[in-house]
């Protein structure tokens, strides 16, 4: 289901792609975030996505007008991933409300691997 809302002029729907889009670049600005992950189901590898594809590491659905992002992320080692996940948590809940004007409900974060950064 899109997101929609209702003006004066007419009905704004927002396709989840665009959402998930947004969420993901709010995302890998992110301190402790270095991008996106794909899971390859059949191998169970996962890789590192390229910053053109950032939506294939995170799932949005809409339902009521209430946003639910599910992220898989790589992070960097040596960091905590609790401060990073509150860190995502809060700039993309603040960020995406901003730009979407509906609710974020729920952020979901799943920790696919660790990265060691030069």
């Amino acid at each position: 289901m899109k997101g929609h809302m209702n003006t004066n002029m007419g009905e704004i729907l927002v396709d989840n792609e665009v959402i998930a889009k947004y969420a993901g670049s709010v995302a890998v600005e992110c301190f402790g975030i270095v991008g996106m992950a794909a899971l390859n189901v059949k191998d169970g590898l996962v890789k590192l996505l390229k910053k053109e594809s950032l939506t294939h590491g995170i799932n949005v659905g809409v339902n009521d007008n209430k946003i639910t992002i599910d992220f898989h992320v790589i992070v960097s080692y040596g960091v905590s991933i609790s401060a990073v996940a509150d860190n995502l948590i809060s700039n993309v809940k603040y960020k995406v409300e901003e730009f979407t004007g509906m609710e974020l409900e729920k952020i979901n974060i799943f920790v696919e691997g660790v990265r060691v950064i030069d």
